[in-house]
């Protein structure tokens, strides 16, 4: 459960919704929408995914910033949780979520000090590194409390963040290795671009070339002695290549959960066939109806992220429909079969990450009934 001190607009709105048959079909729009089946199949597969192909699985928190979410991972069979900023970590970390890996350097003093307080109260926190002065400032900060896992951070290629040879990675290494206060946990290696190569082909092509990378990488660690405990990355476009290369041990898969435009787009599995469903979905309300061929709804630019194109209409209109975005608070429904004044519109979300980063909490429904809400636990958590 979550912490009831923790009450949200929508808790507020909605809370005395829940359990009422037909109460989705009563909340307030635009709102987060997430259906529990298919989200519970969806943990379920990747889970036994997982387990079948020998992998631990470390969900990346940066998709859904929730510890209700988060709490299902973990008892799904999840290892732990990524964040991709400390805040993120903090947020989860005081609704009880252990096993935390911070996937994004933290180098300021005021970060690092947060770092050293958040590791004082988890069993279990890593984070990244991709230059010495960032494992020095760590190992100071760790000093008196207990030893901080970092990973190094390799670099695949796109220039982001991780250091950027096989011999920049053996000389970080033996950098954590002789820091008494730091405890060497490996290495991580996202290849973030490669994620959504829609071809299954064309994606196995580009992540069997940056893990011949990764392999040079590790034989020079092996060799200077430093064989890395943990190889940590891959996502949810990869999962499946990177369990048939047989180099990574713990997946960073994120989306799997809900399934956004951008992955259904995607052959995953190389079968054309979708290995897990749409759970995440926005609900709108169409609010105007005189212009010929258009409706407008209640959900804009505010609703969704914008970088990755329109979001799909999943329901409440023609199999024609599509959506329009017409300014920050409203969007236009175009087709031939369109819904009237009041009626309900669902639409799926382009990319997820930001998307639920825009709401203050999931509205968790099966079928037409609201059974619950589950707070953004870390909205807007982005230092």
């Amino acid at each position: 459960m979550t912490d009831a001190n923790a009450t949200t607009a929508s808790q507020q709105l909605h809370g005395h919704l829940i359990g009422l048959p037909g109460s989705r079909d009563r909340l307030n729009t635009p709102a987060l929408i997430l259906d529990i089946d298919a989200f519970d199949r969806n943990v379920a597969r990747m889970a036994i995914f997982a387990r079948r192909h020998g992998l631990n699985l470390r969900p990346h928190a940066k998709s859904h910033k929730s510890a209700d979410i988060a709490r299902a991972q973990l008892a799904g069979g999840a290892v732990g949780l990524c964040c991709a900023k400390l805040g993120e970590a903090e947020a989860l970390a005081a609704e009880g979520i252990d096993g935390l890996h911070l996937t994004s350097p933290v180098v300021t003093a005021a970060g690092i000090a947060r770092l050293a307080t958040l590791s004082r109260r988890l069993s279990a926190l890593s984070v990244v590194a991709d230059h010495p002065d960032i494992v020095d400032a760590l190992a100071s900060a760790a000093h008196g409390g207990p030893a901080l896992t970092v990973f190094v951070d390799i670099d695949p290629g796109i220039h982001r963040t991780g250091v950027a040879s096989p011999e920049d990675a053996v000389t970080l290494a033996r950098r954590i290795v002789d820091c008494p206060n730091l405890t060497f946990g490996g290495v991580q290696f996202y290849c973030g671009a490669q994620q959504h190569i829609a071809r299954f082909a064309d994606r196995r092509t580009a992540i069997v070339d940056r893990t011949r990378y990764l392999s040079a990488c590790l034989a020079l660690l092996a060799a200077a002695g430093m064989t890395p405990p943990v190889v940590t990355g891959g996502g949810t476009g990869s999962h499946v290549i990177d369990a048939e290369l047989g180099v990574l041990t713990e997946l960073q898969v994120g989306s799997y959960i809900f399934m956004d435009r951008e992955y259904s787009d995607c052959d995953l599995h190389g079968d054309d066939a979708p290995p897990f469903e749409t759970s995440l979905m926005v609900d709108a309300r169409v609010i105007s109806a005189n212009a010929s061929g258009l409706v407008t709804i209640d959900a804009g630019l505010k609703a969704f992220a914008t970088e990755a194109g329109a979001p799909p209409v999943m329901s409440g209109a023609g199999p024609d429909a599509r959506y329009r975005f017409m300014g920050d608070e409203h969007g236009a429904i175009v087709g031939t079969d369109l819904p009237g004044i009041g009626a309900r519109v669902t639409l799926g979300t382009p990319h997820c990450d930001p998307t639920v980063n825009l709401y203050d909490a999931y509205h968790v429904v099966r079928g037409d009934v609201l059974t619950a809400i589950w707070p953004v636990t870390a909205r807007g958590r982005s230092t």
